[in-house]
């Protein structure tokens, strides 16, 4: 790494962090802090979606994706652009989201179903969230390690994982969402630079038809091409349900429709977002293939998560490496700072106001939600240290997520659309989602279950809380409800 790239690098954070800080002066009440005073336009609404959703832990699992699965791989991409652009024709569910002015999601829970079920869903969509990213922090130390070419050995993803987590807290904590926003804008633009060079400078490095040459000297064809080969239907089917889940039910995502300025604008912001859902799945997973390439398809000698920035520091030249660096580290601190916010505002705002029984003041919750994101910030840095698991990152993160989403999805869903649905239906769904625990690689192991495919324990999770949300509702229905 030169000095030229080490100061595009270091001049890039001390821009961000600044900006970062500068945003405080915009925050006057707890709504600014949350959703931007629900004052965001189109367009940047479109740039900070994509910015919060194309993560450094993102771009690793993808690449990672890529390695294993080839080209076969970009079966992820696709099921979530078809999805994305789906809801952008229809408005299914962020519509009539974003017409209830609502907060966030438990807040819905709460209009359409009561306190109690908002407490409930507040808590669980915590604990799947925060699990969810527990390993966040050090896939990203992990990418500084390698692109550095550092010694894995002794504390040195420690040490990275701290300076990390301090940078984020900061300016995170600072400005809130208008400053996710701000630099979630120009992380996004430096983003796509990086992104541009790296894969225009590997398909001048290989050629574009030795990739594909090259890669049928050392696989076959179905598993190079062929999903449904690799993988089987099951599998694609749950891609499907989180290409949904990553659209309409994540926190992070949906928080960006509840903050957008007018209802108009929330079906182009699906129709334009679709295209970015598909190109944050695509572009790493083609830099991962160029990996597994240039160490002539011997991924299992290397650790396959560090393969992708291993590639980047060995063949981008001087100052594209910076950029590359830069825009990666931007790809972290987008993702990170959305998701500390989304989850301590909705544990200030779901769950410790409800339980108060009494109005919070705007700055005691901005208060409350700066020491929780504290707090968080010390556990991922806690649990990436700590957890032990090979299972590979996406899987982890869809069987995490999977905690919240799966209860959720029916509740949202059948909350929206089915006027019978009742707060008892949704109490049993929301904890039916708990059962997804078992799909954890620890869990699993602990309790003997020998499952290869965690989609599997996914997809059987969302049929039981669909289930027994249909059953609770029509067993234990509500009393002179009004349906909103």
């Amino acid at each position: 790494m030169s000095i030229i790239d080490i100061s595009i690098i270091i001049l890039y954070l001390l821009s961000i962090f600044a900006i970062g800080i500068y945003t405080r002066h915009y925050i006057n009440d707890f709504s600014d802090f949350m959703i931007a005073g629900r004052n965001v336009k189109l367009s940047l609404s479109v740039v900070t979606m994509l910015g919060s959703e194309l993560g450094l832990i993102t771009v690793m699992y993808t690449a990672q994706t890529g390695v294993n699965g080839l080209f076969t791989s970009f079966h992820i991409g696709f099921a979530a652009f078809l999805v994305t652009l789906f809801i952008g024709l229809t408005g299914f569910v962020v519509v009539k989201l974003r017409k209830l002015r609502v907060k966030s999601i438990p807040e819905y829970y709460q209009l359409r179903f009561g306190k109690k079920v908002r407490i409930i869903g507040a808590s669980l969509l915590v604990l799947g969230g925060i699990l969810n990213m527990g390993l966040f922090l050090k896939v990203g130390a992990i990418f500084i390690q390698a692109v550095f070419g550092l010694d894995a050995e002794g504390s040195t993803l420690i040490i990275i994982m701290f300076i990390l987590l301090v940078l984020v807290l900061v300016y995170t904590i600072s400005g809130g969402m208008v400053s996710v926003i701000v630099t979630d804008y120009i992380q996004y633009v430096v983003l796509s630079l990086g992104f541009i060079f790296a894969v225009l400078y590997s398909i001048s490095y290989f050629g574009w038809s030795n990739i594909f040459l090259e890669l049928e000297k050392i696989k076959s064809y179905d598993e190079i091409y062929n999903p449904l080969e690799n993988k089987g239907f099951s599998y694609l089917s749950w891609q499907v349900i989180l290409g949904f889940v990553s659209a309409v039910i994540w926190p992070t995502a949906i928080t960006r429709v509840l903050a957008i300025k007018q209802v108009e604008m929330v079906k182009m912001q699906y129709i334009w977002s679709s295209i970015s859902f598909l190109s944050r799945f695509i572009i790493p997973c083609f830099l991962g293939i160029c990996a597994f390439l240039y160490f002539d398809g011997n991924s299992k000698s290397y650790n396959t998560l560090s393969l992708m920035p291993m590639y980047l520091y060995e063949i981008l030249p001087v100052g594209v490496l910076g950029i590359v660096v830069a825009g990666m580290l931007a790809a972290f601190m987008s993702t990170h700072d959305s998701y500390l916010l989304c989850w301590s505002t909705i544990i200030t705002n779901d769950i410790i106001e409800p339980l108060s029984n009494k109005t919070l003041s705007s700055s005691i919750k901005i208060q409350i939600t700066r020491f929780i994101i504290i707090v968080l910030g010390l556990y991922i840095f806690y649990w990436g240290m700590f957890y032990e698991g090979s299972d590979a990152i996406w899987d982890y993160l869809g069987i995490t997520g999977a905690i919240y989403f799966t209860g959720a999805i029916s509740v949202i869903i059948f909350g929206l659309y089915w006027p019978k649905a009742s707060s008892t239906g949704a109490v049993l769904s929301l904890l039916a989602g708990m059962s997804s625990l078992i799909g954890l690689e620890p869990v699993r192991l602990y309790l003997g279950i020998n499952v290869s495919n965690p989609a599997i324990i996914g997809l059987l999770t969302l049929a039981f809380s669909c289930s027994v949300m249909i059953l609770g509702s029509l067993l234990f229905p509500d009393q002179n409800k009004d349906i909103i």
